[in-house]
């Protein structure tokens, strides 16, 4: 079947741009990935035509408490841009998103790039820092209902990524505790190795994911290695904070 790829991408940018709920395209149209990864490529280029500038990728699906809890098993991956970057500890609001959900998470800021094939070792020695992060993730789907295509044509709901104190990358990342909280109470509780097992594992998959799509991870970049718990949703007046073990904590606000 015909996909009407710039047609999709133009519906789901406007429903990002306006913070408003549409219908999931699987009810008109069964995505399989490669379609809807170039939806997704759509999407980008329409906000790269806007001045916004590619600043990195993101993991999803990485932990197994988020891939049961979105119903899904396939390890997935998005676009992020400048535009995306929440200041640390700065208040949003709430206006910008359709449901908004939150997961901690770690960042990698990259020296050179990494290209697809890289192994262990050489994503290792290709990154610049680490930092602990808090990815805002809102789907622009009503009810926050999607198929495995929906979600991959949003952009893995890529909304917005706050990031904390960028760290020496000689730590060991294997297995550091995670806590996330909200207004105070600690929400949800995790460590690195729910990433893949690694989180390196994951800047490894980032490499191939994106090089097979005919983009290497470049100089600069961020890449978010993905949830390392389930996601809590947001309301107004929500403070969240991340603290992630040796690497210090990231927070945000969401005002009305």
């Amino acid at each position: 079947m015909s996909v009407d790829i710039k047609g999709l991408a133009a519906r789901l940018d406007e429903a990002a741009l306006n913070a408003e709920a549409i219908p999931q395209l699987a009810l008109e149209v069964e995505l399989i990935s490669a379609q809807a990864y170039e939806i997704q490529a759509a999407i980008i280029a329409r906000r790269l035509g806007r001045g916004e500038k590619r600043n990195g990728m993101k993991m999803g699906l990485t932990s197994r408490a988020k891939a049961l809890q979105m119903g899904v098993e396939d390890v997935i991956w998005g676009r992020i841009t400048d535009a995306m970057v929440v200041e640390e500890g700065a208040a949003v609001s709430m206006s910008k998103y359709v449901h908004p959900r939150v997961e901690p998470e770690i960042a990698f800021l990259l020296k050179h790039p990494l290209p697809v094939g890289a192994t262990a070792l050489e994503a290792q020695n290709a990154i610049a820092a680490v930092a602990p992060a808090i990815e805002i993730i809102d789907s622009r789907y009503k009810d926050f209902k999607f198929s495995l295509g929906d979600v991959i044509a949003d952009n893995t709901s890529a909304s917005g990524l706050v990031i904390g104190p960028w760290n020496s990358a000689i730590e060991d990342i294997s297995n550091l505790g995670v806590a996330m909280s909200i207004n105070g109470a600690v929400r949800q509780v995790g460590t690195t190795a729910a990433i893949l097992g690694h989180p390196i594992r994951s800047l490894v998959a980032a490499a191939d994911l994106s090089g097979r799509a005919g983009e290497t991870l470049e100089e600069g970049w961020i890449v978010m290695a993905g949830g390392a718990t389930a996601a809590e949703a947001l309301s107004v007046g929500d403070h969240i904070v991340v603290e992630v073990q040796g690497l210090g904590r990231a927070a945000f606000k969401i005002e009305a």
